[in-house]
């Protein structure tokens, strides 16, 4: 339909806002454009990055609005009208906050380099993904934002987050070959609530679903990821490079990109 040509650098994300009228493509130079699909021309070209942008993210309900994160470590929150970003954090910096599980000893010195962010369909919840292994959630709060909690499931780096549609449920993939699905519902509802009270949920053990030798089954988690379990463990095998979550016939299933030469499709019909 149309051939556009205005990156300079590769390419890393692509997202639509709601309306339609507006793509935004994060490159490796760390600059943002914003492609006005109408007009069809940049309107915008937002450079804060340091670093490769890996990530961005239009908010639902709010296409002026939107997140990125990149290799230099840092999470920022932008609106087009302002040609500098009103939020900024660095991963690596904002370590202050408690994590859901304690770290292994040979993963502190892992840098927080952020690979993905999401957006959930209310437009103010997000997660962030990085090379420590974490996910974060944060929560957009008029110009700024605020870190909610973090978790950790993945053995190496968190390559993909991606929300649900109309939900809470999160899916991550990893360097490890693996894809998690968690419910944050509770957590994220919990902070709402009382957002400068500290809470502690007693750490339970769950069933979860493992994938071996082409079939997912559930089987007992013998491993504490911390307060957030994972309710789905898929042992895709492969680094995950990129993830979604669609339907297919009336049913959720997510398309999995990898370093093959394959999309593959795993079942989410219990979800």
């Amino acid at each position: 339909m149309d051939h556009f040509h205005v990156n300079e650098e590769e390419i890393n994300c692509l997202s639509l806002n709601d309306t339609e009228n507006l793509l935004a493509s994060a490159d490796d130079s760390g600059s943002i454009k914003i492609l006005d699909l109408e007009n069809k021309k940049v309107s915008r070209s937002l450079k804060r990055h340091s670093n490769i942008c890996s990530s961005v993210a239009f908010r639902p309900q709010r296409p002026q609005s939107l997140v990125s994160c990149g290799l230099d470590m840092q999470v920022m929150l932008w609106n087009l009208q302002k040609s500098r970003p009103l939020w900024i954090t660095n991963l690596q910096e904002d370590e202050t906050e408690e994590m859901e599980s304690p770290q292994s000893p040979g993963q502190l010195l892992n840098p927080a380099l952020a690979h993905s962010v999401s957006v959930a369909s209310c437009g103010n919840i997000f997660s962030c993904g990085a090379e420590d292994g974490k996910v974060r959630i944060f929560r957009v709060m008029g110009v700024k934002c605020e870190q909610e909690f973090g978790f950790k499931g993945h053995s190496l780096g968190v390559s993909q987050v991606c929300f649900l549609p109309e939900s809470y449920l999160l899916l991550t993939g990893g360097n490890d070959g693996k894809i998690m699905l968690w419910d944050v519902s509770s957590e994220v509802e919990k902070k709402q609530k009382s957002p400068t009270k500290p809470t502690h949920r007693k750490k339970t053990k769950r069933a979860s679903y493992t994938k071996r030798g082409g079939n997912t089954h559930a089987s007992a988690d013998e491993e504490e990821h911390g307060k957030i379990l994972p309710k789905l463990s898929i042992e895709h095998g492969e680094k995950v490079n990129w993830l979604l979550s669609t339907r297919i016939k009336g049913y959720q299933n997510i398309l999995v990109a990898d370093q093959t030469s394959c999309i593959s499709v795993y079942p989410l019909k219990e979800f």
